[in-house]
């Protein structure tokens, strides 16, 4: 008989909320990384927009089910910062500030030297370089009214957060995880959802730029059911130019990302080595055949695929946002 020394409360839950969907995953084990489960609620329209909360005593109501139906009262959380919320931005600063006084200076610039368009941000930083005149860093940055709405939501209905990530990096952590990250990687990183479309670059592990674009969701246009895992299966009955229409937008906006980077950004005149696409969109197979069509790029779609006791299973793409998360907590 196995007994084990902790109790499935000491597990640290993952937690994805964003315009359409609440999405739960939570590992067996971490090394190697296998989920003991997850699940998936559909949220109707107007609850969240945009990353925000606009109704957050429905909000609350459905999440105090799915904690009762996923019996995860009490427990730890990580949670992921929406994408609409999330800027990133390279700033320099005086070479001459100590590494542990950065986060210090970075406070009291905001508003003069360093502008957001926000007040009141929450931020985290990444240090990229000293040339021992100035230090470039990559800032991270949210509203801190709206980081504090779910942190104060999550904390009413009795779970604990301790921790945030942004989108970007945990689908990244995946793709690291897997052993497919270079040195030499420039990675362009699409992540196509059923409501926004999120882009990223990488120069190796450090997302350099970030773009996000919402979609267009009529609820009257889709049929949402659930598979028998109880994931939701999302069918399209609109007009498909409409989806067309959508979907070409976001190839354009691609090329202006592409073309920014090349302009903008590539000092070193190195150009992207790969796309790496990944999202909750049902029609993603037919988008990632269309990418692979239109651009001269190599590309890549993220899937984990795990082997236990001699079964081959693969996480579902809608959860993987919620696998990179839970993956924050594994060295």
């Amino acid at each position: 008989m196995a007994f084990s020394l902790f109790s499935t409360h000491n597990r640290i839950i993952n937690l994805v909320i964003n315009d359409h969907s609440i999405r739960l995953l939570e590992l067996k084990q971490a090394k190697p990384p296998i989920p003991q489960r997850w699940n998936e609620r559909f949220l109707p329209p107007g609850i969240v927009t945009d990353g925000k909360i606009i109704d957050p005593d429905s909000l609350s109501s459905i999440l105090e089910e799915c904690m009762d139906e996923w019996k995860i009262n009490r427990r730890q959380v990580r949670f992921i910062v929406p994408d609409p919320l999330v800027i990133i931005r390279k700033v320099s600063i005086p070479a001459d500030v100590q590494d542990d006084e950065i986060k210090g200076y970075l406070y009291l610039e905001m508003g003069a030297s360093i502008h957001l368009p926000f007040e009141e941000p929450v931020f985290d930083y990444y240090l990229l370089s000293d040339n021992g005149k100035t230090k470039d860093l990559l800032l991270f940055a949210a509203p801190e009214q709206y980081v504090t709405e779910y942190i104060n939501l999550l904390s009413k209905i009795k779970l604990n957060p301790v921790a945030a990530d942004i989108s970007p990096l945990s689908l990244y952590r995946i793709y690291y995880h897997l052993d497919r990250a270079s040195e030499d990687d420039l990675l362009f990183s699409i992540q196509f959802d059923l409501t926004s479309v999120n882009l990223s670059i990488f120069d190796n592990s450090v997302p350099l730029v970030m773009r996000q674009f919402p979609l267009p969701f009529n609820i009257d246009q889709w049929e949402i059911n659930h598979d028998v895992l109880g994931l939701m299966v999302c069918k399209y009955t609109g007009d498909t130019n409409d989806l067309v229409a959508q979907f070409e937008d976001i190839f354009k906006e691609i090329n202006k990302l592409l073309d920014f980077y090349r302009y903008t950004l590539n000092s070193q005149k190195q150009e992207i080595t790969k796309f790496l696409l990944h999202g909750d969109h049902p029609m993603l197979l037919a988008i990632f055949d269309e990418i692979k069509e239109r651009f001269e790029i190599p590309v890549e779609l993220l899937s984990f695929d795990l082997e236990e006791k001699n079964k081959q299973a693969k996480v579902p793409a809608n959860l993987l946002l919620a696998l990179g998360l839970a993956l924050k907590g594994v060295q």
